[in-house]
């Protein structure tokens, strides 16, 4: 290896197959990490999460098999790959290697590799543009104790959320304007709205991260960039538990509009996944047509080469001085450095 230093993309991770099996320990896995947001259950968090990726696996199973496997984890090896030659264009021999929450490889295989090959300054980035509990500060999280388990044989650089970099709005804005003239939608036209679909979190995870403040600046930063555009806002909520999720969500939202189409933008997203290719191009392209509204629907721009620069963008920074121009401390998730800037204060 020519270089001491690796970065670690980190990632959610979700099912390519339809094996039921694979997704119920998926789910159980997810299930598992997240066991904070209910009251101890009288079997322990183990059996609770077992019951509830039992109870969810076989629908899952299901959405899968209708789009035909996820293609997350392709999309997410392909990032990895074009961010390893973005960073070799700007003279930077940097390996990047892939570690996923859920699912191999897993952030612990990540660090192993790293380990194996001598890495001495890790630097974690995630795949998640906006912070979140679950997401981005878990991840990282994740990160930090497995290097430190394995006696802390490198320093660790966390990049946290990175929404607020000055051309992910850009990217953004660029992706809408090319599909709604491909599709020949005039986004200033009366009954035309732009609908920003969000993932959903629940309160609980609000308590000490303003998740929804940094969602409702970055819609409102790409509607003001495209001129005087309608928009609202919704979240893609899993009631999977018994516990308040962020308002509104999109089942509440969509038939309450008044307009003649919506353009959906799935604005917490940079893969393809099933929570767009199910969630959004299939139930709510069918809530919002039961409503007679025309749907129309933004893919993902998980491979746009401006992406893969941003993401560059923000190894440099880690490297060089964090806590200059673009990264900043985080106060979402301390010892991590982010481009949220004033906004961690919110």
């Amino acid at each position: 290896m020519s270089s001491r230093t690796a970065v670690v993309l980190l990632g959610f991770g979700e099912p390519e197959g339809v094996d039921q099996e694979e997704v119920t320990g998926f789910l159980e896995r997810i299930f598992l990490a997240n066991a904070g947001l209910e009251d101890e259950s009288p079997g322990g968090a183990e059996a609770r999460a077992r019951f509830l990726a039992d109870a969810r696996a076989p629908a899952l199973t299901e959405i899968y098999r209708a789009i035909g496997g996820s293609p997350l984890m392709p999309q997410l090896q392909a990032k990895r790959e074009g961010l390893e030659k973005e960073l070799a264009r700007r003279n930077l021999a940097i390996p990047v290697t892939l570690g996923t929450q859920f699912l191999t490889p897993s952030i612990s295989d990540a660090v192993l590799w790293c380990q194996e090959n001598e890495v001495e300054r890790i630097v974690g980035l995630t795949t998640y543009p906006v912070c979140g509990r679950s997401t981005t500060v878990a991840s990282l999280d994740e990160l930090s104790r497995e290097v430190e388990v394995r006696q802390g044989f490198a320093q660790v650089v966390a990049v946290g959320g990175w929404h607020a970099h000055p051309d992910f709005a850009a990217i953004w804005e660029t992706a809408i304007r090319e599909y709604a003239q491909s599709v020949g939608v005039d986004l200033l036209e009366p009954g035309s709205l732009l609908y920003f679909s969000a993932h959903g979190t629940p309160l609980k995870y609000l308590e000490r991260l303003p998740y929804t403040h940094y969602v409702e600046a970055l819609c409102s930063a790409i509607a003001n960039s495209l001129g005087d555009v309608k928009y609202v806002l919704g979240y893609q909520n899993h009631g999977n538990r018994p516990i308040p999720w962020v308002e509104p969500d999109n089942e509440t939202l969509m038939p309450s509009l008044d307009a003649d189409r919506v353009v959906v933008v799935p604005i917490s997203f940079i893969q393809e996944q099933s929570e767009t290719l199910s969630e959004l191009d299939h139930d709510l392209s069918d809530l919002a047509r039961s409503q007679g509204l025309d749907f129309y629907r933004v893919p993902v721009p998980h491979d746009s080469p401006a992406l893969l620069e941003l993401m560059a963008d923000l190894v440099e920074a880690a490297l060089a001085s964090p806590g200059a121009e673009l990264l900043q401390s985080c106060n979402c998730n301390p010892g991590a450095w982010c481009t949220n800037g004033s906004a961690n204060e919110a």
